[in-house]
Parts: structure tokens; sequence; C-alpha cells
């Protein structure tokens, strides 16, 4: 299974590399995010930015957020692969041979999980033009790493989940704005948890999109050491997620 799955993903990579609208879009939309919603809240005083944000810089607070938001609706681009693969026939071509559809499904994640990654080094280099002052703690990059390896995968379970009984082209959109938005909403990725009703507070504490943004802002903005307690959040996340993704795979095949 492990041959099939890397082909699989091989594939999935390639197909990337040579895309050169898959490659516009991933620099344009973190590009406009951190452009235009940026710089909306640059008029912020420097004061109230240091009392709730811990940052004098708003960009600073979000570049990790936005990271952690690219990882998650990368997560999409898995579950629509999916979908347009058996609208062409080429899934059914593919389970006439031994791989399973589960390997089918990890090559999918994997895709999607490393179109998630490539955009990191895009938004962190946009940050660092418009001014973003890095505070790198090494041994919290490296679980930052990890932990965006983890939720990638994670999030691309998480949309397969609803859509992989499915091969109407449309779904993959319609369940992408019913996931993202609320968790972009309810997480840390662009403000502040003490800004929340208390309501709010709860959801956010079971947001695995806070994680992997609080990982991140440990790493490159605060310069705090590791949390390992939001590494093992995500890894549950993740592995909660895959795992049913996987099971639901090996069903539809049947």
């Amino acid at each position: 299974m492990i041959s099939q799955t890397y082909a699989l993903y091989k594939r999935e990579v390639l197909k990337l590399f040579r895309s050169k609208y898959m490659w516009l879009m991933l620099v344009a939309q973190p590009l406009m995010w951190i452009v235009f919603f940026g710089n909306s809240l640059a008029g912020l005083p420097r004061g109230f930015l240091a009392q709730y944000f811990g940052v004098e810089n708003y960009l600073a607070y979000m570049i990790p957020g936005m990271i952690s938001i690219s990882v998650m609706t990368m997560g999409m681009f898995a579950s629509m692969s999916l979908v347009f693969d058996k609208r062409l026939g080429y899934l059914k071509r593919v389970l006439t041979t031994p791989t399973p559809k589960s390997a089918v499904f990890l090559a999918k994640a994997a895709g999607a999980m490393t179109r998630g990654l490539l955009m990191v080094p895009v938004i962190l280099a946009v940050g660092a033009v418009l001014g973003v002052g890095y505070r790198v703690n090494p041994a919290s990059m490296a679980m930052w790493a990890l932990g965006l390896v983890l939720a990638g995968l994670g999030f691309s379970a998480l949309f397969t989940i609803f859509t992989v009984n499915t091969s109407d082209v449309h779904t993959p959109g319609v369940i992408n704005n019913f996931i993202t938005m609320p968790l972009m909403f309810t997480s840390t990725a662009l403000f502040p948890k003490e800004f929340f009703p208390q309501w709010l507070r709860v959801i956010s504490d079971f947001n695995p999109l806070t994680y992997i943004t609080e990982l991140g802002r440990n790493a490159l903005v605060y310069g705090m050491p590791p949390d390992i307690k939001a590494l093992l959040a995500i890894a549950a996340f993740a592995a909660i997620t895959v795992g049913v993704a996987v099971v639901e795979a090996r069903l539809e095949a049947d």
C-alpha cells in the first residue's frame, strides 16, 4: 500500500507543479489577504496592539493565522480532486488494480497538505517585505512544522469525510464554506480569544485552527518555547479525521 500511495501522491504533486493557475492561486490568495485585510487594521494604536495582541504590528499577529487558514483551505483540494477523478473515470480505472481506495485518499490528503506547505514561505516572505520582524524559536519552529503537516492531513481528511461518497462537483465548494468560515472566525487566527464572548471562547478551545495558529505565533512572533499540548491537540485531530476518512473510503469502495 505504501508504494501505491506514493505513486498516487507523486501524481498529485506533478499536477500541482504543471498548473500555472495553481501557482497563481498559491501566491495571489495569501497576498491579497495580507495586503488588504492585514493593512485594514494598520491604524490600531501600538499600545492597544501590545496589550491585546502581544505585538506592535497587526501583520505580525496575522501572519501565523494566515498560514493556518491557508493550510486549512488547501484541504479542500483533496476532496475536489477525488470528486473530479470520479467524474473523469480515473478513479474507477485505479480501483480495477489492487490499489485500495484508502491509498487514493491518503495520496489526495498528502497532496493537499503539500499545497498548503508551499504557501508558507510565500506568506513569510510577504510579511518580511511588509516589515514584519520575526522572533524565531528553533524548537518551536520544529514543532510548528510538524504541526502544519498534521494539520494539513487532518483538514484534508475533514473535507474528504463529507465528499468521499459523492461525485457532485459542487459539493466540495459547498462543504468548504460550511467548514472554513466557522473554523476561521471561531479561532484565534485573526483576533485574540479575549475579544470573544464566553460561548465563543469555549468553541475556540476545541478548534484545531486555534492550536496550529498559536504554535506558529510561539515559533515566529513571540519566540516562546514549544507548546506540546497544542501539538498533541493537533495530532489528535489529525488521527481522528484521517481514521474516519480511511474507514469511509474503504466502506465506499465495498
